[in-house]
């Protein structure tokens, strides 16, 4: 992949303020990341109160060894100092030393690809028990969830250069390119799930098979996977909101958008970012506007002029959702768009306008800021 630092660079020339912006962001991820670890592990959220005065106050809750792994291949890309200081004293190396050695008692295939994955790319020695462990998860079956088959790929991938993975690599990469139906991705393999569902994918099972399958043809020249990525990435982009907004989910059959909100911040600084650079990298189609004008709306947004970047406490709140509490424009939306393709029932709009700020933040968003932007 393309230095990270050559990707910001990248950005300035097109956009200086959302680069000045994501120069921000990276302050805000290594300085937050030392509060959301402690004794080796990772909290799973981190949960803001407003004190009197209006200061803040940071409360952690659980603790996640998805986000941990995914914080680790964030972290890889950052000089030794920085990874001392955000673990402890630790490094990334030491920190996938301790997923390994969970890896017998991992029991999602979601899980177990992400350290195998952090694995790889720190060219560690767990990298053989976490695809054994891989392969033992998949005996029954692939991934049903189209977000794990793209990590699944992804790990694979990664692995690719240092041990043979052809045979399972070529069962993920046709179980991945099988998931899509028609336009876009469901969240479901198969479309398997809750009947007004099953046609529906997230913002997530959009960019993670788009990441996959861009590494993937990088990888060893597949132009399917290419020609599916960018396929996926068009319609994404071509949806976007005309302040941004990257919306959060999709009609798979037709392409259109059944729910907008809620807009979560890692989808805007990160995670659409982190596929669409892949993409472009491994010889797709440039989105680099797409990727500034959702940057741009973590500064100014038609939603809320609620800040969701803090500096002191070093934080981003999680999203921006709508005045839905019991979320019944979701289920509406999602019943309605399995009957009627691209019915909108534009009331809910009014009936539950978006505005609310979720005031709350994990560890993976941090991550994979630190995956697409290192410096």
């Amino acid at each position: 992949m393309t230095e990270p630092s050559s990707r910001r660079s990248l950005l300035a020339g097109r956009d200086p303020q959302s680069a000045a912006t994501i120069s921000r962001l990276l302050d805000i991820a290594k300085q937050g990341l030392r509060g959301m670890h402690a004794d080796g592990e990772f909290v799973f959220t981190m949960r803001g109160t407003r004190a009197g005065d209006g200061s803040w106050r940071l409360s952690p809750a659980g603790t996640s060894l998805r986000y941990a792994a995914i914080t680790a291949l964030g972290l890889l890309r950052h000089p030794e100092a920085v990874q001392r200081s955000v673990l402890g004293g630790d490094t990334a190396q030491d920190l996938i030393a301790r997923l390994a050695k969970q890896l017998p008692s991992v029991a999602n295939v979601g899980d177990a690809a992400l350290i195998c994955w952090a694995a790889a790319e720190a060219g560690h020695e767990a990298i053989d028990p976490a695809l054994k462990r891989l392969a033992e998860l998949q005996e029954n079956g692939g991934p049903g969830f189209v977000v794990e088959a793209a990590w699944v790929l992804s790990a694979l991938v990664a692995v690719r250069a240092s041990a043979d993975v052809e045979k399972p690599l070529a069962r993920a990469r046709g179980r991945l390119l099988g998931a899509r139906p028609e336009r876009l991705y469901p969240h479901v393999i198969g479309g398997e799930g809750s009947w007004f569902r099953s046609h529906v994918g997230s913002f997530a099972a959009q960019v993670y098979p788009i990441q996959a399958l861009a590494r993937l043809h990088r990888s060893a020249d597949d132009r399917q996977a290419l020609a599916t990525a960018n396929s996926v990435a068009d319609s994404i982009c071509s949806l976007q909101g005309a302040d941004g907004q990257w919306w959060w989910h999709y009609d798979a059959r037709t392409g259109g958008v059944v729910e907008k909100y809620p807009v979560y911040t890692v989808h805007q600084h990160a995670m659409g970012p982190m596929a669409l650079v892949d993409l472009a990298e491994a010889g797709g189609d440039d989105h680099l506007d797409s990727i500034c004008r959702g940057i741009r709306w973590l500064e100014s947004r038609p939603e809320s002029a609620e800040a969701l970047m803090l500096d002191a406490p070093p934080i981003t709140w999680r999203k921006v959702a709508r005045n839905d509490p019991r979320k019944v424009v979701r289920g509406l939306r999602a019943t309605s768009t399995r009957i009627v393709p691209g019915l909108r029932l534009s009331v809910l709009d009014r009936m539950f306008p978006p505005g609310p700020v979720d005031y709350e933040c994990r560890p993976y968003e941090f991550g994979w800021l630190l995956m697409t932007w290192a410096s």
